[in-house]
C-alpha cells in the first residue's frame, strides 16, 4: 500500500487556518452550471421557527422573495482536461477529483467545450442593503469575467465583486439601480433548533426564484470544507442553483445561506446544508469593507485527545487538542510548542477539541501576540506566540528525524499490541518514499484481533516515538512499549508517521 493511498483515507492531522481532511462523502455544490459541473463540501443553515400563520408562508414569503436575486457567472472555459470534467479552470476541480477519482466512482463528464467558449454558472443571492448590496457564495462567482444580477420583478444589472472569502464560502456583491432596493434582515441562527421551520429561497436549474419549506435537521455539521465549518442541516429541498440563497425562518430573517446538497445523483434527497447566519454576518461586514479577508496561523497538525490519550499521557479527562507535528520556522515552532503538547487554551478561551482551535487561530489577526494553555508531559504550563499569516500553499512540517544509522533489517514482535515490527532499510525507505535520514520502527504486520488493529494502525506506520520519546529502530520501540505496559499504564501513545502526515495513536493494553 502506498503511502499516497493510506493518507487520502487515513489523514486526520489540520495545518491551523486550512483544514486538510477530507470527508469521503458526496457533497454537491447547489449552484447550477451551464457547461461546468461542480461537486465539493458544503453546507446549510436556518434559524428557529414558529408554526406559520394560518398554516400558510405566503405573508413570509411576500417580505423576503423580492430581495432575493439569481446571480449569473460568466466564465472563460478552458479547454477539456483528460480526466477532469469541470475543465483546466474549473472551479474547485480538484477537489472535484478527490471526492469521485479517490472514491472509484465514475466522474461525471461535462459536455465538451472549445478554446475560447464562455460558460455561465447560476446561482442565488439576497440584497442586505438598499443601495445594491448583495451576499452570495464564493463558489457561485470565483473565477467569474463577469457578473450579472438579475432581480426578482426582472431587471438585469451588471454587479461588482466587492470582496470574497473562500475560507467562509462568502462574497459580497454590488449592483446600481435607480431606486432603494428591497432588503431582508439578519436573524440569530444561535438560536436555531432542531425541529424548527424553515424556508429556503433561490432558483434551482435556472428555472425563477422558488420557495421550500423543511425543518432543521441538525446542528453543527463539519463536513472538512474549511476550519470554520458548523453548518445546518436542513430538509428543505434545494437543488443547483440555490447556492447562495437565503435560508429564512418564519418570521422572514435569514439565519442561514443555502450552500450545498448531499446527492448521489445530484438532484435533491432531503439533506442540505447552510451557513448559519451568526457566521455569515460578521465575516460580510468584513467583506463590505472591501478585498480579502486576513486569517491566522500558527503552523501545527493536531488531532483530538481521546480517553486512551488522556490516559497515556496523564490528562484527567479528554479534551483539547494534540499537537501530532510542528511545521519547520512556523509561529508555533519559534514559540517552543512541540510534538506531544495538548493545547488546552487559546487566547483566553478554551480549547475543548481541535476546531475550537482551528477557528480561534484563524480568527486572530496575523500580527497578534496570543498565550496558548499548554499541557507537556504531566504539567501545565503557558506559552507566548505570535501568530503568523496564513496562506493557502504553506504545507506540514516535515517527518524527518535526524542522526543515527538504522540496524540491518531486524524484525521483532510485540504480542501485547499484535504488531510486527521491523527497522528502516534503503528498500523500505524507497518503497513508503521516506527521506534517507527518516528513522522509526516500520509496522511490518498487524493482528486483526489485538489492540493495534482496532486502534487503527496499519501496516506501512512508522512508529517514531513512544510515550512522546523519539525512538529510531525497531529494538527501541519494542523496548519502550514493554516498559510502557509494566509500568502499569492503560495504553501506551505511539507517535505515527503517514504518508506526509503525523499522529499520535494511543493504543490499550490487553486486560489482565
Amino acid at each position: 500500500m502506498s503511502p499516497s493511498s493510506i493518507l487520502r483515507r487515513h489523514r486526520v492531522a489540520a495545518l491551523l487556518g486550512a483544514a486538510l481532511i477530507i470527508s469521503p462523502v458526496i457533497v454537491s455544490f447547489a449552484q447550477s452550471n451551464a457547461g461546468l459541473s461542480t461537486v465539493a463540501a458544503t453546507t446549510q443553515t436556518p434559524v428557529a421557527g414558529i408554526t406559520a400563520p394560518n398554516g400558510s408562508f405566503a405573508p413570509v414569503i411576500a417580505v423576503t422573495k423580492p430581495a432575493v436575486v439569481t446571480i449569473t457567472s460568466v466564465m472563460k472555459a478552458q479547454p477539456q482536461d483528460e480526466g477532469s470534467p469541470l475543465g483546466g479552470n474549473a472551479p474547485f476541480d480538484q477537489f472535484f477529483q478527490q471526492f469521485f477519482g479517490d472514491q472509484g466512482m465514475p466522474m461525471p463528464k461535462a459536455p465538451p467545450q472549445q478554446q475560447g467558449q464562455r460558460a455561465e454558472a447560476l446561482g442565488s443571492g439576497f440584497i442586505v442593503g438598499a443601495d445594491g448590496t448583495i451576499v452570495t457564495n464564493n463558489h457561485v462567482v470565483d473565477g467569474a469575467s463577469s457578473i450579472k444580477v438579475t432581480l426578482d420583478d426582472g431587471t438585469e444589472l451588471p454587479a461588482k465583486l466587492v470582496g470574497h472569502d473562500a475560507k467562509n464560502d462568502l462574497a459580497v456583491l454590488q449592483i446600481k439601480a435607480d431606486k432603494p432596493l428591497p432588503t431582508v434582515k439578519w436573524g440569530d441562527s444561535d438560536k436555531l433548533m432542531t425541529g424548527d421551520q424553515v424556508l429556503a429561497i433561490g432558483n434551482p436549474f435556472g428555472i425563477g426564484t422558488t420557495v421550500t419549506a423543511g425543518i432543521v435537521s441538525a446542528r453543527g455539521r463539519d463536513l472538512h470544507s474549511g476550519p470554520f465549518d458548523d453548518f445546518i442541516q436542513i430538509d428543505a429541498p434545494i437543488n443547483h442553483g440555490n447556492s447562495g440563497g437565503p435560508l429564512v425562518d418564519v418570521n422572514g430573517n435569514v439565519i442561514g445561506i443555502n450552500t450545498a446538497i448531499y446527492s448521489p445523483n445530484g438532484g435533491s434527497v432531503g439533506v442540505g446544508f447552510a451557513i448559519p447566519s451568526d457566521q455569515a454576518e460578521k465575516v460580510v461586514a468584513k467583506l463590505m469593507k472591501g478585498g480579502d479577508i486576513e486569517y491566522g496561523y500558527l503552523g501545527v497538525q493536531i488531532q483530538p485527545v481521546t480517553q486512551d490519550v488522556a490516559s497515556a499521557i496523564g490528562l484527567d479527562h479528554p479534551g483539547g487538542a494534540l499537537v501530532s507535528a510542528v511545521t519547520q520556522g512556523s509561529p508555533a515552532a519559534k514559540a517552543g510548542i512541540e510534538t506531544g503538547d495538548v493545547i488546552t487554551g487559546f487566547a483566553g478561551q478554551e480549547v475543548k477539541d481541535p476546531k475550537d482551535l482551528s477557528r480561534a487561530v484563524a480568527d486572530v489577526s496575523p500580527g497578534a501576540k496570543e498565550t496558548l494553555d499548554v499541557w507537556r508531559k504531566g504539567k501545565a504550563m503557558q506559552i507566548s506566540a505570535d501568530v503568523g499569516r496564513n496562506s493557502d500553499d504553506q504545507k506540514t512540517a516535515s517527518n524527518g528525524n535526524e542522526g543515527g544509522s538504522p540496524s540491518v533489517g531486524q524484525n521483532l514482535r510485540v504480542p501485547s499490541l499484535g504488531l510486527g515490527l521491523t527497522d528502516l532499510t534503503p528498500d523500505i525507505r524507497d518503497q513508503l518514499n521516506l527521506a534517507g535520514n527518516q528513522r522509526g520502527a516500520v509496522v511490518e504486520r498487524v493482528n486483526p484481533d489485538k489492540a493495534a488493529s482496532v486502534a487503527g494502525i496499519q501496516p506501512g506506520d512508522v512508529i517514531v516515538g513512544v510515550d512522546q520519546m523519539p525512538v529510531k529502530t525497531a529494538r527501541q520501540a519494542n523496548q519502550a512499549i514493554a516498559e510502557a505496559g509494566k509500568s502499569g499504564k492503560k495504553s501506551v501513545l505511539l507517535l505515527i508517521d503517514r504518508g506526509d502526515a503525523q499522529i499520535f495513536v494511543a493504543v490499550p493494553f490487553a486486560a489482565g
